[in-house]
């Protein structure tokens, strides 16, 4: 089982050998993010504390983080407030394939349920309102899911995974868990079109896996989760998706998805949601870590709105990083109360995010701290102005400990 970090961490796949080359100390194929997506197999991999108790792996690593964002113009604020999350995993390989226990959790709770500062973020509510300009914390039960690989021949196995706290094969992995995003403090403004169903509560994944590809569909509840964040919420499984993935060398992990979800935002009741996603990718194996992707969710009723994210981890050395992300969004939940002279709920503002940022890594006992900084600025329409300012600044100072060994 290959390791990582957290709160980036992958996981290799399965019992399966899923080397990319023949050899001893060949580079593994793939690993695994969140759920059952894929990234390459050169991801560089962090710090875990793991132990063998009888047949099993038990691996754990974790994250903490404070972090302060400050952000400019009439709606900006600012912020001083931690993020977390711990992972563990009970893993057994056998001579007919491979089980495996995951669970995530996160002290997130404990925010204040408007979260922290991120301009032109959208989705979910606090106190009953859209959040708007905020990244909602993430619920105590991020995941809670089991999975089963049974080999069916060399090299390829069926599985089967879920549980009620989980992630459907829609989009690419989770971007806490990206190398690509691996010292990046601020969430995406496209979380919503690209990952939004890390946190699915109820779901079952089905699918074909190999080296070289793997297939598979969900059945999930398709409704977000809701404000009340310490609980693990019960529902039909009302939506499905469908993804394939190509890792055609350990360098390289490729995606396309399409999932129809029932009703997923508490602010657009009876509203669905068609999404498709594709996604690229890449990682060198020493220093270089790349993602660039495209969503387009349609609503029905409604249109369409579309997202491109290009993101990157470039290390330096052992102990400099810089990393960026460029984001293109088409939104048009920026004004829910229909303010009038700005724009409206009903006209999609297509806003780009332009992010740049340094990290000082710095090894501890008990794994590896991060010291850094990043800064952002926007292109939008000049009908933003009034409520944006004419060029709104965000910036994140951070420290951040991942855990493991």
């Amino acid at each position: 089982m290959d390791h990582s970090r957290m709160g980036h961490p992958q996981m290799d796949h399965s019992g399966m050998d899923h080397s990319g080359r023949p050899g001893a100390g060949a580079s593994p194929a793939f690993s695994t993010g969140s759920g059952t997506a894929r990234l390459p197999g050169a991801e560089p991999h962090g710090p875990a504390f793991h132990l063998m108790a009888g047949d099993w792996m038990v691996m754990l690593h974790g994250i903490a983080s404070a972090q302060y964002t400050a952000a400019s113009g009439p709606r900006g604020s600012d912020k001083l407030y931690t993020t977390s999350m711990l992972m563990g995993t009970a893993s057994r390989t056998t001579g007919w394939g491979k089980v495996q226990f995951r669970t995530m959790l996160s002290h997130e709770p404990t925010l204040r349920r408007d979260g922290y500062p991120n301009l032109f973020a959208t989705g979910e509510t606090a106190y009953g309102k859209p959040l708007v300009d905020r990244q909602h914390p993430h619920d105590l039960v991020m995941e809670l899911s089991a999975r089963v690989d049974v080999n069916v021949a060399p090299d390829t196995a069926l599985f089967l995974y879920g549980g009620p706290a989980g992630e459907p094969a829609l989009g690419p992995s989770m971007f806490m868990m990206r190398g690509s995003a691996i010292y990046n403090p601020e969430p995406p403004i496209t979380h919503h079109w690209f990952d939004s169903t890390h946190i699915t509560y109820g779901v079952v994944t089905a699918g074909v896996t190999s080296r070289l590809f793997q297939i598979e569909a969900s059945a999930f509840r398709g409704r977000e989760p809701d404000e009340r964040r310490w609980n693990i919420e019960t529902g039909k499984l009302d939506s499905w998706s469908v993804r394939g993935t190509l890792t055609p060398s350990p360098r390289w992990a490729i995606q396309a998805s399409y999932g129809q979800i029932k009703e997923p935002e508490a602010t657009h009741p009876g509203e669905d949601e068609r999404r498709f996603t594709a996604s690229a990718h890449y990682a060198d194996g020493r220093r270089l870590s790349a993602m660039l992707a495209f969503s387009a969710k349609r609503r029905v009723p409604g249109e369409t709105l579309t997202a491109m994210i290009a993101e990157a981890n470039w290390k330096l050395g052992p102990h400099n990083a810089l990393f960026g992300r460029i984001e293109n969004v088409g939104n048009d939940e920026l004004f829910p109360d229909h303010a009038k002279g700005t724009g409206d709920h009903e006209h999609a503002e297509r806003v780009t995010k332009l992010q740049a940022g340094y990290a000082r890594l710095v090894p501890t006992a008990v794994g590896e701290m991060a010291l850094g900084a990043t800064v952002s600025t926007f292109a939008k329409p000049a009908s933003l102005s009034a409520a944006y300012g004419r060029t709104p600044v965000q910036a994140t100072l951070f420290a951040r400990i991942r855990i493991g060994r």
